[in-house]
Formats: C-alpha cells, sequence, structure tokens
C-alpha cells in the first residue's frame, strides 16, 4: 500500500461530508475560512472536469457482508471461536469481554452501530463489523482500504466508521475515564505516592507527547512546528503509578490547575498538589522539577528519586499508550483537528478502560461529588478575582523553590533513618 493511496483516503469524498465538517469545526474564523475555501476551490476542480467528461457512476461491489459476519462471529465470538483469549487480546488491545461491552454500549446509544437495512432492502454491516473496523484502525494504524478484505468494508465505509467509533467512544465513556480526580482519587493518589517514593502532596507526573500532523495544511504548518521539522500536535498528560491517565489535553500545551488540598513537608504547610516534571516547564508552585548537575548529595538523592522512576510513570504511559495504538505512533493522515482530537482521546479512554479491565486502577469511580461547571454570579466580579488569586498562587516561584528545598530535606531525613 503507497503512502499515497493512504494519505488520498482521508480527504472529503462528497459535498455533504464537507458541509458537516465546516458547520462542525468550533476553533476560530481563519480555520472555517480556509475550509471554505478548499470547498469552493473543490467545485470548480469539479466543474471544469465535469465540462470536459462525462462523471462515471460509482462501481459496486458486491461484498457479500453476511458472509464475513458470520466468519468474523465464527473466528472470535462464538462459543469455541478459532482464535482462543490470548490471540484476541493481542489483535484487539483489550479481553474479549471489554470489547464486547463496548459494542454493546455503542448499539444501544447510536443508530450508526445498529443493524439496519440499506434502500435496496439488503442487511447493512453489522455492530461487531463496525467496531472492530474501527478498533482495527486504532490498533494498527493501517489505511482505510486494508481491512476490505477480512472485514467487507470499502474505504470510505472503513474511516466513517473510525470517526464514528471515536465520536461515541468518547461521548458515552469521556465522562468516567477522562474525569477530574474526586476526593478519593486524591487520597488514593497521595497515599500511593508516598508510600512509594515519600513525595508528599504528589498527585502524578506530567510531560507532552508530539504527534505528528502528516497532512496539515500548508497555512497552519508554522504554529504546528515547534523545533521537530515537521508539524506535531501536542498531548499533555498527567499519569499516576498505575499508568492511569488523569488529565489529557491534546493542542497546544496547556496548564492543568492542581486541586485543593493539605500536607506538610519539613514543616512547612502546602495547600495545592503537585506534579513531577522535566526541566521544560516553569518554576510554578505545582511542579516539582529535578535541580541541575546537583554537587550536593542531598539534591543528588532528590533527582535519583524523582528522575530515576517516579517521574517516569508519564513517560511510560506514553509508551503503553503508542505501543498499543499504533494510530498515534506514526504520523496523522486526517486534515481535520477535531477529528484527530476524537481519535487522541478514544485511545486514552480505551488505555484507561483496559488499565480499569486488569485490575490495577486506582479507585471505583463515583459520580457522586458531581463535576457539574461552577455558575457565574451575576453582577459580581467575585469569580474574576477568584480566578487572578489562583493564577498568582499557581505561578509563585517562590513556593516552587521553597518546596523543592523542603522536599530534598524530608527525603534525606528518610533514607538516614531507614
Amino acid at each position: 500500500m503507497s503512502h499515497s493511496s493512504s494519505s488520498s483516503s482521508s480527504s472529503p469524498t462528497s459535498e455533504d461530508e464537507v458541509q458537516v465538517e465546516v458547520n462542525d469545526e468550533i476553533y476560530d474564523p481563519g480555520e472555517e475560512m480556509m475550509l471554505c475555501m478548499l470547498e469552493l476551490n473543490r467545485k470548480i476542480h469539479e466543474s471544469s472536469e465535469s465540462s470536459n467528461e462525462i462523471r462515471r457512476r460509482r462501481r459496486f461491489i458486491q461484498r457479500n457482508r453476511k458472509a464475513d459476519h458470520l466468519r468474523l462471529v465464527n473466528d472470535y465470538f462464538s462459543a469455541s471461536p478459532v482464535y482462543e483469549d490470548h490471540i484476541f487480546r493481542r489483535r484487539f488491545c483489550m479481553r474479549r469481554e471489554l470489547f464486547l461491552h463496548i459494542v454493546n454500549a455503542l448499539e444501544a446509544n447510536s443508530m450508526y452501530f445498529q443493524l439496519r437495512n440499506d434502500g435496496a432492502r439488503r442487511k447493512g454491516l453489522s455492530p461487531l463489523q463496525k467496531c472492530t473496523a474501527g478498533i482495527r484502525q486504532l490498533a494498527y494504524g493501517v489505511p482505510a482500504d486494508h481491512l476490505d478484505e477480512y472485514l467487507r468494508i470499502g474505504e470510505s465505509t472503513a474511516i466513517k466508521c473510525l470517526f464514528k467509533f471515536s465520536q461515541n467512544v468518547v461521548e458515552l465513556f469521556g465522562d468516567r475515564y477522562l474525569r477530574r480526580p474526586n476526593a478519593d482519587d486524591i487520597q488514593c493518589l497521595l497515599q500511593m505516592h508516598e508510600e512509594k517514593h515519600k513525595f508528599p502532596g504528589m498527585l502524578g507526573s506530567l510531560d507532552c507527547m508530539h504527534w505528528q500532523w502528516k497532512n496539515c495544511p500548508v497555512a497552519w504548518k508554522g504554529q504546528f512546528t515547534r523545533g521537530h521539522g515537521s508539524p506535531t500536535i501536542v498531548l499533555e498528560a498527567v499519569a499516576s503509578q498505575d499508568l492511569w491517565i488523569w488529565h489529557a489535553f491534546f493542542g497546544v500545551a496547556g496548564s492543568r490547575n492542581a486541586p485543593e488540598i493539605n500536607f506538610t513537608v519539613n514543616g512547612t504547610h502546602y495547600t495545592k498538589g503537585n506534579y513531577l516534571t522535566d526541566g521544560i516547564y516553569p518554576e510554578w508552585a505545582t511542579f516539582v522539577k529535578a535541580f541541575p548537575c546537583p554537587e550536593d548529595p542531598k539534591r543528588r538523592l532528590l533527582n535519583e528519586r524523582q528522575e530515576s522512576s517516579a517521574r517516569k510513570y508519564v513517560e511510560r504511559a506514553f509508551g503503553v499508550l503508542q505501543s498499543r495504538w499504533a494510530i498515534v505512533r506514526g504520523p496523522a493522515r486526517y486534515w481535520y483537528r477535531k477529528k484527530l482530537k476524537y481519535i487522541m482521546l478514544t485511545c486514552i479512554i480505551l488505555h484507561n478502560m483496559i488499565v480499569e479491565d486488569e485490575g490495577c486502577n486506582v479507585t471505583n469511580w463515583s459520580n457522586d461529588e458531581g463535576d457539574e461547571p461552577t455558575q457565574p454570579v451575576e453582577g459580581s466580579n467575585r469569580g474574576f478575582h477568584d480566578y487572578l488569586r489562583r493564577n498568582s498562587e499557581l505561578r509563585d516561584s517562590q513556593v516552587h523553590h521553597q518546596l523543592r528545598a523542603d522536599l530534598v530535606e524530608h527525603i534525606w531525613t528518610e533514607y538516614n533513618n531507614n
């Protein structure tokens, strides 16, 4: 399969599809204007071609979808399947029970994943076929027409299956598997990291991952190129010891406000949790960075604890994410940022679902405390003043240096006592 066929498969294929994309984009006026110009140029090109030659009708291919559905069931989902559990786990990146749970949820909540008849009263693709097409593209990162021989799904249909699968997974499972940590989660994270690495107030490790954007529009390449030689989109994430990804921001690197907690280090009281980071992050109150070239044995001990294992959680999470979902390991072939965002968030949600399914998640999910957005108070500037206060506290470099100094003494004392 050549690269030209894989890149062309992500381009718009119909007038209705392009119109939907333009209406769905919610980023900035410049992006909407660019998409309108692309659509205008496409119409001009099509009109010039139609004046010279008669447009050919789309060729119909009889793929025998019913027979393929039966073969898929016989291979993986029957009482005695051809391929055993360990092969299913390798090819679908999850256990069979978890995959069927996702299929049933999508079938119950999305009309697209329900078995329906087409205009000729023929049975369409089954939910298993559509979900398998989505999972295989995420897991293998292959072009859409690679699935035609086995799943009997055309190129454009396979691309639509991927987009619909990603969008519905985010809408159905995002509240649970992309949630902010509640009070029980925070207590478990604090206890787990302090027992393991003796870092009081540690909520996880923070870092960024770059996903190369192969089909980035030329007009945007400048703003998406950051020293890597090619356009990339940044994923900023926070991961804990069990590799659960607690925070994911996909787009341009941004900050994650730490929750309000109370803890004491070396006799100093702190009110915000902290994240372990590398040298690219600023000296903020919620970041704990290693010392550059330390000579003091106390600082060398902090660097050893911080860099050798504790901060590697997010790096390990990125490695597992890329090895499990090959689509985020290779260059992104699609045009629209909204589609890429859904794909990345879907990979993170499925990653967290697998972590939970394998029994090593932090805590059971509960939405009793609620993550409802705060309602603004009309006629009052209290919310804006609170924002300025929190922002000032977050960027306090003196607290950053004080926290590092207290951690140095705390870890040194703990090391000598043991």
